[in-house]
């Protein structure tokens, strides 16, 4: 017999130890990202065109006037920062929910459709309708929602299967790019920079009037996401295993999916289909959590502070100032193929 065979089972205590170091583990991520998270907040403050002292920038934030740094500050990068927070939040949040649910790290919101259906919607405000920036984003948010709607209504048969749900958005998500790709070909000059600055995902322009919406939306159904924690988790040792656990599965599937595509479609109408945050920000989370821990929290940070970095980076590294959209876009493209290529080597599902 091999050593593996005659080794003792772990005993309670080891069980036990193990939790600790793993639930240890969660919070020292957490905390970690969560200082990230701030120090990129401060510096993107900080930082830009003219620099300020740390003491200018704290003193703008609390509400006292200095002079040149309460407009720049105050008025441009602090709404800016704080629409990246909320919008990468949200969409690493959700991104990780639809990931951990489905149990496929291809199951995000921006490759099973949803982010084109808010996409399509806006193309279509912008481009035929004529409408302003608020239209623009009520249209966009009923649109991802109907489009999640359809996507789960065509996907259930006795359930929901994870891979089923994705090649059906799959699909539904390259029609609407088709009809994206049509109005933008009939689209006037002036039309077409604007549509193509939204659909591209950008912080340019942002307001408290965009980013308020997003911090309400936050507010409201990340608790809802948070408090299905241990649904989620049993859910993904298959329905039979958690309803034997005691989870309601499809009224936990139905709750976490209008919650998730709530916080997408509410992210992607201030700044547009911010690409692959909601893609990466859950298996970069699942990395430094370690396997068996919850990363909805985590996954989350991640989005926030990959947001933050992405728009600091393509407003100040380069000699032309990036959309945020695109910088995102060459982190995610390449893990993308990873992740096709380890699994075609492997044989293993994605």
């Amino acid at each position: 017999m091999s050593a593996e065979i005659l080794a003792p089972p772990p005993s309670v205590g080891d069980v036990a130890r193990g939790r600790v170091r793993r639930a240890l583990r969660r919070r020292t991520v957490a905390a970690v990202l969560a200082l990230l998270v701030a120090g990129t907040f401060l510096a993107y403050l900080m930082v830009g065109d003219t620099c300020y002292p740390v003491d200018d920038v704290l003193r703008v934030v609390v509400g006292e006037q200095v002079p040149g740094a309460s407009f720049t500050v105050g008025r441009l990068r602090l709404p800016r920062a704080v629409l990246a927070v909320a919008a990468g939040f949200s969409f690493g949040l959700a991104g990780a929910t639809f990931q951990t649910m489905l149990r496929n790290p291809l199951a995000s919101p921006d490759v099973i459709g949803i982010s084109s259906g808010a996409s399509a919607a806006a193309a279509l405000a912008i481009v035929t309708l004529s409408l302003d920036e608020t239209q623009v984003s009520v249209l966009a948010v009923v649109a991802a929602l109907a489009v999640a709607l359809l996507v789960y209504v065509l996907a259930f048969k006795d359930g929901v299967v994870g891979t089923r749900l994705i090649l059906i958005g799959i699909g539904i998500s390259a029609m609407l790019d088709s009809v994206i790709s049509y109005v933008l070909s009939q689209a006037a000059e002036w039309d077409l920079q604007e549509a193509s600055r939204w659909l591209t995902g950008s912080l340019n322009n942002a307001a408290w009037r965009e980013t308020v919406p997003v911090l309400v939306a936050l507010a409201v159904l990340g608790p809802v996401l948070l408090s299905r924690v241990r649904h989620l988790s049993a859910m993904q040792l298959g329905d039979d295993t958690a309803a034997a656990l005691g989870v309601r599965t499809e009224r936990t599937r139905v709750t976490v999916i209008v919650a998730a595509v709530g916080l997408i479609a509410f992210a992607t109408a201030a700044a547009g289909p911010i690409a692959f945050v909601a893609f990466l920000s859950g298996p970069i989370a699942a990395r430094l959590v370690g396997p068996g821990g919850p990363v909805l929290m985590p996954a989350g940070l991640v989005g926030a502070l990959l947001v933050l970095v992405a728009d600091f980076t393509g407003q100040n590294a380069f000699g032309t100032r990036l959309p945020v959209g695109v910088v995102t876009g060459v982190l995610g493209a390449p893990y993308l193929i990873h992740l096709i290529v380890r699994s075609n080597r492997t044989g293993g599902s994605l």
